[in-house]
C-alpha cells in the first residue's frame, strides 16, 4: 500500500509541477506549486524521514501563504486570474537548459571519481548525526 501511495504521490507531484507552467494565472500556479511540494512532503513522510517531511510541508505552506499575500498586494490583477504565461523566450530558455544539461552530464562522465572507500553503515542517518554532532 505504501508503494502505491508513493507512486501516486510521485506522479501527482510531477503533474502539479508541470501545471505550474501550463496554467494561465499566477494564483493557479501558486496553488499548483503548493500541491506539488505537499506531495513531496508526504513522500518524505512515507520514507520515514519524519523531520524532513514535516519541515517541507510547513515551510512550503508558509512560503505559499507569503507569496499569495504579496501577489494580492502588488499585482495589478490581485486575484491573479488574468491569463498570462509563465514561460518567456522559449527558444533562449531551451538553448540554455540544453547547454547546462550537456555540461553537467559531461561533468558526470568526464570527472575521475575516486573509488568508494569503506562500507555503507547500517543506519546512514545516525552516522551523519554522529559525524556532525559527535
Amino acid at each position: 500500500m505504501e508503494t502505491v501511495a508513493f507512486w501516486v504521490l510521485a506522479v501527482a507531484a510531477v503533474g502539479f509541477g508541470v501545471a505550474v507552467f501550463v496554467v494561465d494565472s499566477m494564483a493557479r500556479a501558486t496553488f499548483a506549486l503548493l500541491a506539488s511540494f505537499l506531495c513531496v512532503g508526504v513522500e518524505l513522510l512515507l520514507l520515514d524521514l519524519d523531520y524532513l517531511g514535516v519541515l517541507v510541508i510547513l515551510m512550503m505552506i508558509m512560503e505559499m501563504l507569503i507569496m499569495a499575500v504579496f501577489m494580492i498586494m502588488y499585482m495589478m490583477n490581485p486575484g491573479g486570474l488574468m491569463p498570462m504565461t509563465m514561460v518567456h523566450n522559449n527558444r533562449g530558455a531551451l538553448a540554455i537548459s540544453i547547454g547546462v544539461f550537456t555540461a553537467l552530464a559531461a561533468g558526470i562522465f568526464l570527472t575521475p571519481w575516486p573509488p568508494r572507500g569503506g562500507t555503507v553503515p547500517a543506519d546512514p542517518t545516525f552516522s551523519v548525526g554522529q559525524a556532525i554532532m559527535g
